[in-house]
């Protein structure tokens, strides 16, 4: 009798369990919805709720629709593939080197796509392949570069260790941000704040180009991750077991890795270098949720994005300017990174 009540108890406590990640899960999904439909109201000229969904379905005046069909909504898609593509990647990242610490901005990706993209910028790189494409193809490409270095930088015979990955990453993108700020000094007045902004990350130049150019890799990046979600969480409980359970964990890496770099270049691509979104959105949701990834992967999807678009239209709304969203999130992610330090050094430095 008493093996059956705690069977009984058991059974209850994953059911309820259940209904609090799908009530998270819908709390998400719903405040990605009032954020995007909020955002496309709210600008230098406020539009009413009912004009924009008249403008979404064909309605609306010819002024209302030019503004939310041709500068806004493209605008707040770039936030939304942005949001999700670095919250996932720093989940993933978190989850396969088994630290919290670990983000696309912490291993150095970003540093490399800010060279990549500098390099386009003051000497034309890439502007014979890509024509007008140049800068977010070069810093696509050194998003790869960057993750390739690290990788190999961090790699011995025994594997790879986290300590040694996040040396590596800061190494890496030490050295890449030492000549970034080379171009800088050597650089003409134009050109110089051209990179400045564009290393401070923004989406004051997203259109519907800029969306359809990101689109396709940070879709085949999240659908990569996606599909992975059960080997990341064995992987995330350690390599050894996952190994034992039946998980290719080196092939399983490389393809994370893979993913990862597709949803970071395909977000720089666009928008720039953006830090800490990684750190942030997915430390949030594990508070809440736990470590699975199947829960996880949804949330950091809709949760970034709806962050992310919070973040832009308080860079927008909040200032006499516009100021660059890779700014706040910084002054943001900082005194976060700072808490996670604080609160997680035992899976830091295993």
């Amino acid at each position: 009798m008493a093996e059956h009540n705690s069977l009984d108890e058991l059974r209850a406590y994953h059911f309820s369990r259940k209904k609090r990640s799908a009530a998270i899960i819908a709390i998400t999904a719903a405040a990605l919805f009032a954020t995007f439909t909020a955002t496309l109201m709210v600008g230098n000229y406020t539009i009413p709720w009912n004009e924009v969904f008249a403008v979404l379905f064909g309605g609306g005046s010819p002024a209302d629709r030019q503004i939310v069909m041709d500068i806004r909504l493209p605008r707040l898609l770039c936030c939304c593939l942005v949001g999700a593509a670095l919250s996932l990647s720093g989940l993933a990242m978190q989850s396969l080197f088994k630290n919290p610490m670990a983000s696309p901005s912490i291993l150095g990706i970003s540093s490399g796509a800010a060279f990549g993209a500098s390099l386009a910028i003051s000497f034309g790189a890439g502007a014979a392949v890509m024509g007008t494409y140049s800068v977010p193809f070069m810093a696509f490409a050194f998003c790869f570069v960057t993750m390739g270095i690290v990788y190999l930088i961090a790699r011995t015979k025994y594997g790879v260790a986290t300590v040694t990955l996040l040396l590596a990453g800061v190494a890496v993108g030490a050295f890449f941000n030492g000549l970034v700020s080379l171009m800088q000094y050597i650089a003409d007045e134009d050109t110089l704040a051209a990179i400045v902004y564009w290393t401070m990350g923004s989406f004051n130049k997203c259109v519907w180009d800029s969306f359809y150019l990101a689109a396709v890799p940070i879709l085949l990046g999240i659908a990569v991750i996606l599909f992975r979600s059960r080997e990341l969480n064995l992987i995330s409980a350690g390599e050894e077991q996952a190994a034992n359970m039946g998980v290719n964990v080196k092939r399983t890496r490389i393809l994370i890795i893979l993913g990862t770099s597709l949803c970071v270049g395909g977000s720089v691509a666009i928008s720039g270098t953006i830090g800490f979104v990684g750190l942030i959105v997915p430390h949030i949701f594990r508070m809440l949720v736990g470590p699975s990834h199947k829960l996880l992967i949804p949330l950091c999807v809709f949760g970034g994005a709806a962050f992310m678009m919070g973040i832009d239209t308080i860079s927008k709304a909040a200032f006499s300017v516009s100021v660059p969203v890779g700014i706040l999130t910084s002054l943001l992610g900082a005194p976060f990174f700072v808490y996670v330090m604080k609160t997680k050094k035992k899976e830091m430095w295993e």
